[in-house]
């Protein structure tokens, strides 16, 4: 299946949001966010000098004299290197290859600079003078057939101590490649377990390589042809980077998504140490250490912290460094507060450098993306898609050698910013009695396209794509429930959206790899549980959160449940077709016919499937404690000829919504029941607020009327869900979470929820042959985000506008705004 993403549309990415309040302080009510916060809900407070760097730096070098920093740049706009100046941060050089992923090493001598060449399956060589890099030849891996993808994918890679052979970890293909330099040529490949990710090189010879989707780093012994295998070691879930000690007696192992760093003994192939990192409550998930410095005398370990935006410092003991004169108890020491997801750290001296994959957070594009620069994904000057815009920094620090009660004040400021220093004891949960939840997720819309003519409300007409006739019960329901015109989803798209839906958390490889699949840059598509572009289902699901997902929680919990829809598998092998569950827990909690997305099969009968499984519920006077149900029609087909129109979707999509409503209301779970409506992400569409503003219904007998004009986000929403529920929680995201305590009346108003017709047919179709059919061919809409989401929200727009009325640029903007 084609992964065709490229330039998306987000019109008018005005930073915004509530100034964020602790678990169990009071919500401020005006939510313009200031410059340092994320739609997360988290805060930026990096300590030391910050330089702008390129988009998603995911790995750092020392050049040979010290003097230079080479960053490997990894995200949606341009991929390459980058050369900067240690002394002063002036970037030097920038080298734009057409992929690039994590990998660069230098030669023995210095002399050369490799860089992986991510999808095109090549390993760059690059001349190295004095600071700087220039092309001088390639090697290949594999060929790559014209206009394809590769299937090796370099990621890390090392270079042995006599300067020969390089070895490189194949990302895609399971494996380690060993480079014979003199002629530049593949002479052996070496099985590991999946995706593997960091190499290095111990003084001894020795090969290590992390296996990302496994549980285990694998070793290999030098030879005069190559290298011999010698096993694996285990080495805690989803190993990634590497990191060895001077003596190559000790192998540091980071493991994102379990907030720990083992460390193995090499000689006894054994870990003997867990360094834990997780933050000062809740689960062990959260602070995701995903890059690993030694300090120059090997005593002192820095791990960046990419979700907590954090470098952690421990001070290793005897065993753990193999320094005798380490005097450390391996503990968390401290942390230091970098940018926005920390992806890269060197220590020097007392100096510590950082590269921020996504840098200083979110930043406006009044502008709009501009049609002719962003046709191309690769390099689009132009483009103010979510991505398009985030660009990384490099962070220069002289804390590397802080102690003490420089330390700990650095380490208060993570807290704070972080809002981990709001934990008071929980209050006695202030919610009706609610029994059962249903949580429904849709697809990508913004405030202002949906309910930007709600005159209560915070919107921009102008923006309008929906107007109440055309979605009356998303309308109604808002009227008679609540307005929330602060919500904002903490994704920028589908695949790190149904993760955050469903997990409160994005692991690193997602993180690390989604802006190469929405640039087709050839990762497939693996963030739900299955790989879409095979239908397969991983035996060890790379990107699942350790914490797992909400029905994790569930199962824990052995509360009741049922999915619609999410994390299944379309079995075509019987007529109709099923979809079956792709976790062991979702295949005996999943009704198999109800279908996933799939633009072709209306949300009314997904609906009808639903009320079926309402009515047996009723029948029984039992009903699920916790429902997830997927309505994905608001998405639409665009343009496209014969499909239905922009409108008569999202009409399917509002009917659906109010059906649901109309029929819980009438039956005794009414009075116990509380329903969620949210999307995954907001990247379809313009908002005057921010790209990531997004509508929210919370429906129940209890809800108030009126507006609520405070910050929420779909971690917000998560956490209300597990309060109500009394389940645990899967991240710091949720667990620091800000609850919506504060929205219920006291009594309950049972009166029945009358559904809404739309005024537009769900059988209007688009017309042939017109110029928005003919731009709507060339999108691929068979899956959720696959198709240019800039050329599709044009369409969109002019669809649903008229060609007549041109494509949104600034409309509004704060104060705020207009002073940065």
């Amino acid at each position: 299946m084609s992964s065709i993403r490229r330039a998306r549309l987000v019109v008018c990415l005005l930073t915004s949001a509530c100034r964020l309040a602790g678990r169990d302080a009071p919500v401020e009510q005006d939510a313009r966010l200031p410059q340092d916060r994320l739609p997360t809900g988290v805060r930026l407070d990096p300590a030391g000098a910050i330089r702008d760097v390129g988009s998603l730096p995911l790995s750092m070098l020392r050049s040979p004299d010290g003097n230079h920093l080479v960053l490997v740049l990894s995200g949606y706009s341009d991929q390459g290197i980058q050369i900067v100046e240690r002394a002063t941060g002036r970037i030097a050089q920038t080298i734009v290859q057409p992929a690039a992923f994590v990998g660069a090493a230098f030669s023995a001598d210095g002399g050369e600079l490799f860089v992986s060449g991510g999808d095109r399956d090549v390993v760059y060589k690059y001349g190295w003078g004095t600071g700087t890099a220039a092309l001088t030849d390639s090697i290949v891996l594999a060929s790559v057939a014209s206009g394809g993808h590769g299937t090796r994918y370099p990621a890390g890679m090392a270079v042995s101590k006599d300067g020969r052979w390089l070895y490189v970890a194949e990302n895609l293909a399971d494996s380690v490649a060993v480079v014979d330099l003199r002629d530049k040529r593949v002479v052996q490949r070496l099985a590991t377990e999946r995706y593997p990710y960091g190499v290095v090189v111990a003084p001894d010879g020795k090969v290590y390589a992390s296996a990302w989707g496994g549980e285990t780093v694998s070793v290999f012994a030098p030879t005069n042809d190559g290298l011999r295998d010698l096993g694996r070691i285990p080495a805690g879930r989803h190993p990634s980077a590497l990191l060895l000690n001077r003596d190559g007696s000790r192998l540091f192992v980071a493991s994102g998504s379990t907030d720990r760093v083992n460390v193995i003994d090499t000689r006894r192939r054994a870990i003997i140490s867990r360094l834990l990192d997780p933050p000062p409550e809740g689960p062990g998930e959260g602070s995701t250490p995903n890059a690993l410095a030694l300090s120059t005398d090997g005593t002192r370990l820095y791990a960046a912290e990419a979700d907590a935006n954090a470098v952690a410092v421990f001070n290793l003991s005897r065993e753990t460094s193999n320094v005798a004169g380490a005097t450390g108890n391996d503990r968390l020491a401290g942390r230091i507060p970098t940018g926005w997801y920390p992806t890269a750290v060197i220590a020097s001296g007392d100096t510590l450098l950082v590269a921020n994959g996504k840098g200083r957070g979110s930043s406006p594009n009044p502008l709009g993306p501009d049609p002719e620069n962003s046709r191309s994904h690769k390099g689009a000057k132009g483009s103010q898609y979510t991505y398009a815009i985030l660009h990384g920094t490099l962070q220069v620090s002289p804390t590397a050698n802080a102690n003490g009660a420089a330390l700990n004040a650095l380490s208060a400021r993570v807290a704070r910013a972080n809002g981990w220093d709001r934990r008071a004891a929980r209050p006695a949960l202030g919610y009706p009695p609610f029994k059962h939840v249903i949580y429904v997720i849709k697809e990508n819309r913004t405030y202002d396209q949906v309910l930007g003519d709600m005159k209560q409300g915070d919107g921009d007409t102008t923006l309008l794509f929906f107007p109440r006739p055309q979605s009356p019960n998303h309308h109604a329901l808002a009227d008679r429930f609540g307005l929330f015109d602060r919500f904002f989803v903490n994704a920028e798209v589908s695949a790190d959206g149904h993760n955050w839906s469903m997990a409160a958390y994005a692991t690193d490889y997602l993180q690390k790899t989604v802006q190469s699949n929405y640039s087709d840059r050839g990762r497939s598509y693996d963030y739900e549980g299955t790989n879409r572009d095979s239908d397969e289902i991983p035996e060890n699901d790379v990107s699942e959160p350790a914490s797992g997902y909400l029905w994790t929680l569930a199962e824990e919990k052995k509360i009741t449940f049922r999915n619609y829809g999410n994390w299944v598998i379309k079995d075509t092998t019987v007529k109709p077709p099923l979809y079956r569950g792709s976790k062991p827990f979702l295949v005996a909690n999943t009704n198999e016919r109800y279908p996933s997305y799939d633009l072709g099969i209306r949300d009314q009968v997904r609906m009808d499937v639903w009320l079926e499984d309402l009515a047996e519920f009723a029948k029984k006077k039992e009903m699920p404690a916790l429902q997830i149900v997927w309505l994905p029609n608001d998405h639409t087909s665009g343009a496209a000829a014969g499909r239905p129109t922009p409108r008569a979707y999202m009409a399917d999509n509002d009917l659906a919504l109010g059906r649901m409503i109309d029929a819980l209301s009438r039956t005794e779970f009414w009075r116990n029941t509380v329903v969620f409506v949210l999307e995954d992400d907001a990247q379809n569409g313009p908002d005057h607020v921010d790209s990531h503003r997004s509508p929210l219904l919370v429906v129940s007998a209890y809800n108030r009327p009126g507006v609520i004009h405070r910050f929420a986000n779909t971690t917000d929403v998560l956490r209300t869900i597990e309060e109500i529920l009394g389940l645990n929680s899967m991240s710091h995201f949720d667990y620091y979470g800000r609850p919506l305590r504060e929205i219920w009346a006291s009594t309950p108003d049972l009166r029945p929820y009358a559904v809404l017709t739309p005024s537009v047919s769900l059988d209007e179709k688009n017309p042939p042959r017109t110029q928005e059919a003919r731009e709507t061919e060339l999108l691929d809409l068979d899956e959720a985000d696959e198709a240019n989401e800039e050329m599709f929200n044009r369409v969109l727009w002019a669809t649903i506008k008229g060609r007549s009325v041109p494509f949104p640029g600034i409309r509004r903007v704060t104060a705020l705004e207009l002073k940065r």
